[in-house]
């Protein structure tokens, strides 16, 4: 029986699986982010006792995914601790011997979506995927293909209209303060509220505010790509959010053009459990194995 591997990599944990043939997880363990050296080894103990035929990486960044850049495969000028310029896929690679797919963990998580709403039979042709959490980011499929070859898009990183009772709000993001990620990521609750966001009932108005940003994000996007669907997921994303997000989406489109229910069109993920970018990845395991045959 051929198996898949996948890496969910994160700043606090790396989350790796063994999915089978039809691309269901089979096992899986979690491994806390130390140092890189030990961090990937431990990765590669994992499916030294778990053998796959491919693996598919989704991992935080920024990384280089151009494969002609110097830089190919390396997490490069990320903020965490000791993770700048790693060579993450030539590790793995030489320590596995096998065909890798390398990605963002967001673009892995849109993956994921695309596989899961095609074998629900939707007609996807483009796929936006936001997470919005510790930080904001996004990723983009279209008919199956990642958009950004230079690099990741960086779309957490916009810049939104301030909502007229947030004019106050500097923001949080250390580049550009008042970006969309510096406005709704979770830590934001803290910086405004001085408290954790899962303490805040939807009845705040904080989610209003934030709901007005993330319906800017959606209208730029939708402007911009025009895509089939956008998923929503994270720590910050819930369907009672969503439910604010519509409404105020729907006033800034103000029926400029038309757009999928958006029950339909902004949704929250359809792989339960934050299961997204390890099905993704199994997903992008078995095209890298196609491949290489």
């Amino acid at each position: 029986m051929t198996t898949f591997g996948s890496i969910e990599a994160g700043g606090t944990k790396f989350v790796c699986a063994v999915g089978d043939e039809s691309l269901t997880e089979t096992d899986q363990t979690v491994i806390p982010t130390t140092p890189p050296q030990e961090t990937l080894q431990r990765c590669v103990d994992y499916f030294q006792a778990h053998p796959v035929a491919a693996l598919g990486i989704a991992s935080f960044g920024p990384l280089g995914l151009d494969p002609s850049a110097p830089d190919y495969g390396y997490i490069t000028t990320t903020p965490k601790p000791g993770w700048q310029n790693t060579d993450f896929l030539g590790f793995m690679k030489r320590s596995l011997a096998v065909p890798i797919a390398w990605t963002t963990d967001v673009n892995g998580s849109a993956f994921g979506e695309y596989v899961a709403a095609k074998r629900q039979g939707h007609s996807v042709g483009t796929l936006v995927y936001y997470t919005i959490g510790t930080g904001v980011g996004a990723g983009i499929v279209d008919d199956g293909k990642f958009l950004g070859r230079l690099g990741n898009p960086e779309m957490g990183h916009v810049y939104v209209r301030r909502h007229p009772d947030d004019l106050d709000f500097a923001g949080i993001c250390p580049r550009h303060g008042d970006c969309l990620e510096g406005l709704v990521s979770g830590p934001t609750f803290e910086a405004r509220l001085s408290r954790k966001g899962e303490t805040v009932p939807l009845s705040d108005p904080t989610w209003d505010i934030m709901a007005y940003y993330v319906a800017q994000a959606a209208l730029q996007t939708t402007m911009t790509l025009r895509p089939n669907k956008i998923v929503f997921g994270g720590s910050v994303a819930s369907e009672g959010f969503l439910e604010k997000v519509r409404p105020a989406f729907a006033k800034l489109l103000n029926g400029y053009i038309t757009v999928p229910p958006l029950e339909d069109y902004l949704v929250t993920p359809l792989v339960p459990h934050n299961g997204s970018a390890t099905l993704g990845d199994f997903a992008l395991g078995q095209a890298a194995l196609k491949q290489a045959e």
